[in-house]
């Protein structure tokens, strides 16, 4: 199946659209097809400068190579490859304008002379008498001649489709089920602008028939546009593809996803720590269901899991808390070196004397089941590599049934179990043994004295496990920090 993704470079790539990206490519993955990198670029008033790069940038980012079309090569230039080209449509102009012509003498468009400011007009009378905003047709009735006499004289026009407003347009889209739509409520949709350019309508049209696309996978807010495009299939005479419209991605309000509620730029995601195969995982989870309970995905498990049929015709919530734990998953399965290797050139910015620390694939396995972005090394392994100093705020905790008169004895207890073992014997192993032994006559509970342990030895309020860290720091270190608490 062939499959394409059509972005036009008029800013940074919508998260969304990203999403729409990745369903194109899964369904060319899975039916071992092609996917289409397509740059429509004819609006170029909105055009910004750098937005093809960051749209390629982001797709080689989530592991989506297109097989043809837009895509950098070797030395980062951005080439075209592919028998089905130019891939950009601004180098396609002569194109439309053929098939446009053609259309016109088929009867199917027509020329319209109106003025933005009759057409501005129009449209107020229309909103007075609450009718749908549509061309009234007026050119529609102009005489031949009158026309070309018009033209000659080199009257600006646009060129419209002629919609058959006595038929019905119905097609089966592959998330909407059977949809169809009186001809009467599609509007007379300009093809060819006065400046000879073409409207999305006309070029999407044109491309996708000599592209020879299967599948146009889009967002739902082009369902309304969709008719247009099936009329002008018909008036060519080509078989139109396949279409399905994603639902849009939603605020936990359910307003749409939008700049004022937050980031919506996939950089922004990328630039904030996300790994690719955890945003490509939550991205496919929103709108579709695989149909079991399983939430976490490989890219190989979603090509085979991934079907259309399954996508929700709904909104999808945007669940940035849904997003941030599929992230923490994906930490997790990062191989313990790969992850270590990772967080040490963060973490040794911060803290020189970690470039050289045998111990650090020991410390880094302490908070791989912790972080969720690899930023935080630095500031979760910085106890390992300073000599902070527990606070009383800290280790006398309410929640951990530690009070400050509880503190000066279990430090005393600590410190005795600690003492108590020889250096050459100091293991988790050992640790816990000797805690256990202390903790029997101490009339305390054993959740008591590892958070004071843990607190004195991290002074942090959230960290690794008691045990490991005082295995790592070593007996002396461990014994510093208890005694230098000096409460």
């Amino acid at each position: 199946m062939r499959t394409r993704f059509a972005p036009s470079p008029t800013g940074f790539l919508h998260i969304g659209n990203l999403r729409t990206a990745f369903f194109a490519w899964l369904m060319a993955r899975k039916t071992n097809g092609s996917f289409a990198l397509r740059i429509e670029d004819t609006d170029r008033a909105r055009e910004v400068t750098g937005a093809v790069e960051s749209i390629l940038r982001v797709l080689a980012w989530a592991g989506m190579k297109p097989d043809e079309g837009v895509m950098p090569d070797d030395a980062g230039n951005i080439v075209e490859k592919g028998s089905h080209g130019p891939y950009i449509q601004s180098k396609r102009f002569d194109l439309y304008r053929t098939y446009a012509d053609q259309l016109l003498k088929d009867g199917h468009a027509y020329r319209c002379f109106c003025t933005p400011e009759r057409l501005d007009e129009m449209r107020k009378k229309q909103e007075k008498l609450r009718q749908a905003p549509m061309y009234d047709r007026t050119c529609l009735e102009l005489d031949p001649a009158e026309v070309e006499k018009r033209v000659a004289a080199g009257e600006k026009h646009v060129l419209r489709l002629k919609v058959p407003r006595e038929e019905t347009i119905a097609y089966e889209d592959k998330i909407y089920g059977p949809l169809s739509f009186k001809g009467h409520t599609v509007d007379d949709q300009v093809l060819l602008k006065s400046d000879g350019f073409p409207t999305y309508h006309l070029a999407n049209v044109v491309d996708d028939h000599l592209m020879e696309i299967d599948l146009v996978i889009r967002g739902e807010e082009w369902l309304s546009s969709t008719p247009k495009h099936l009329i002008l299939f018909k008036a060519f005479g080509w078989r139109p593809p396949q279409y399905a419209h994603v639902p849009l991605l939603l605020n936990p309000d359910r307003s749409k996803l939008s700049k004022r509620q937050g980031d919506v730029a996939a950089e922004d995601f990328i630039k904030k720590g996300y790994l690719p195969e955890a945003l490509m995982n939550f991205l496919a989870l929103l709108g579709w269901n695989p149909g079991t309970e399983q939430e976490l995905f490989t890219i190989t498990e979603l090509i085979e899991s991934f079907t259309l049929e399954r996508i929700h015709k709904s909104g999808a919530v945007f669940d940035l808390k849904k997003l941030d734990w599929i992230q923490g998953q994906w930490m997790r399965k990062i191989p313990a070196q790969d992850f270590a290797d990772r967080i040490r050139p963060l973490v040794t910015v911060k803290y020189p004397d970690a470039a050289n620390d045998s111990k650090f694939l020991q410390k880094a396995a302490l908070i791989q089941e912790r972080i969720t972005f690899f930023p935080e090394a630095p500031d979760m392994l910085g106890f390992f590599y300073t000599e902070p100093t527990a606070t009383m705020e800290l280790i006398a905790n309410p929640k951990q049934k530690v009070t400050e008169a509880d503190v000066p004895k279990i430090l005393g207890i600590l410190k005795t179990a600690v003492e108590s073992i020889d250096e050459k014997k100091w293991t988790k192993d050992a640790i816990v043994t000797a805690i256990d032994a202390a903790l029997a006559s101490s009339g305390l509970k054993k959740g008591q004295l590892l958070w004071v342990l843990r607190a004195s030895l991290t002074c942090r309020a959230y960290s690794p496990g008691a045990y490991e860290v005082a295995e790592i720091l070593g007996r002396e270190k461990a014994l510093l920090r208890l005694k230098k608490i000096g409460i």
